[in-house]
């Protein structure tokens, strides 16, 4: 673990006990939600977590938030195994990590006001007098784009977008080091979108906050992050910088993904690689890797024995046996160059929404 590194997580794993019977008391089996999984988070980084619904992302976020105790593994934030804390070391150190969560009408209490809202963590953590917080609320809602008379309202005065800086102030009001985003943006429209991904940047920036930022949309996730980690069915099957990951995928789901972004033409011709079956049971995962059974390139290695996520190239690494052999974009010219083309079509508008967006 190098001195930069913020946050490392090694062999977390979160199985939930699947009970039957009469009063719920006999174990049946368990749910393999998040298996063995590892990574790093340095200081001032924004590493995405992606993948389809079910793969174990929200679950990683809220383990390494201990909002659920892990199985297994080990996550050491500043160099302390938070796995292993007891409550109130716990209580304490939650004060350097916070959550932003994915649906802006449900995590605000509406029974309270937004200033009760964001106060109540310093609260909690004992953090200034009465007029300190207050003074700390206004300061908070004139960053997060707000006005400090919003103080005195109720959550359902607010659009979704203003509910969702409601929860980015509260998450900064106890100054976190590491931020969990579980899908912050994927219930607004894409205005709005724009404007909460440029926040989180600008606040990054000025007050060197790192982010596990956890979505579907891999456009916004080119833009915010600079690495991207994806997962598979509990487990990371490709990680690297966002460049590398995206001018070159290197696991056949990676290259599922990318090719399945929507396009802006809907009669435009469509080049895609199309995952055939479902996406197995979390209880019974297959032998060998975990994707073979949907993958086009599988060999009875791939069936029978796990892959290691191993280095491919500096700084990107890849669960494969077989990936040194599969089709490349250079082999894949000619279907590849009209796909690059929405993709980058589709960045760009959203780029383009977030620079008209940006505060002057």
């Amino acid at each position: 673990m190098s001195d930069d590194t913020l946050l490392s997580v090694q062999g977390l794993v979160k199985h939930f006990p699947l009970k039957r019977g009469v009063i719920m008391s006999k174990t049946v089996g368990h749910v393999r939600a998040v298996d063995d999984v590892s990574f790093e988070i340095r200081r001032g980084e924004t590493l995405a977590l992606v993948g389809e619904s079910g793969c174990g992302k929200s679950t990683t976020g809220r383990l390494i938030l201990r909002l659920m105790p892990p199985s297994g593994g080990e996550i050491r934030f500043q160099g302390k195994d938070i796995a292993r804390l007891d409550d109130d070391a716990m209580r304490r150190m939650r004060r350097h990590l916070q959550i932003i969560f994915q649906d802006p009408y449900a995590s605000l209490n509406p029974r309270m006001t937004v200033g009760d809202i964001i106060t109540e963590p310093m609260k909690v953590h004992e953090i200034g007098g009465e007029s300190e917080r207050a003074e700390r609320v206004s300061e908070l809602l004139e960053v997060v784009g707000l006005l400090p008379e919003h103080a005195r309202r109720y959550p359902h005065q607010f659009s979704g977008g203003q509910r969702q800086r409601i929860g980015i102030a509260r998450a900064l009001a106890v100054n976190p080091d590491l931020i969990v985003c579980d899908e912050p943006v994927s219930a607004l429209d894409v205005s709005i979108q724009a404007q909460v991904v440029n926040l989180l940047q600008d606040l990054q920036q000025r007050l060197g906050l790192s982010y596990l930022f956890i979505a579907h949309d891999l456009a916004v996730v080119k833009h915010i992050s600079d690495r991207v980690a994806v997962m598979y069915l509990g487990k990371l099957v490709e990680i690297a910088d966002k460049e590398s990951l995206y001018r070159r995928p290197l696991h056949p789901y990676t290259q599922a993904l990318l090719s399945a972004i929507p396009r802006p033409d809907p009669g435009a011709e469509r080049q895609r690689i199309v995952l055939h079956g479902d996406v197995p049971s979390a209880m019974k995962p297959p032998t060998g890797c975990r994707f073979h059974t949907r993958c086009a390139y599988a060999q009875e290695r791939c069936r029978q024995e796990e892959p290691d996520l191993r280095d491919a190239a500096p700084g990107h690494r890849v669960a494969c046996h077989v990936f040194e052999t599969l089709p490349t974009p250079a082999d894949t010219a000619a279907p590849r160059a009209r796909h690059d083309i929405n993709f980058r079509r589709r960045l760009a508008a959203f780029e383009a929404a977030a620079e008209r967006l940006k505060p002057v």
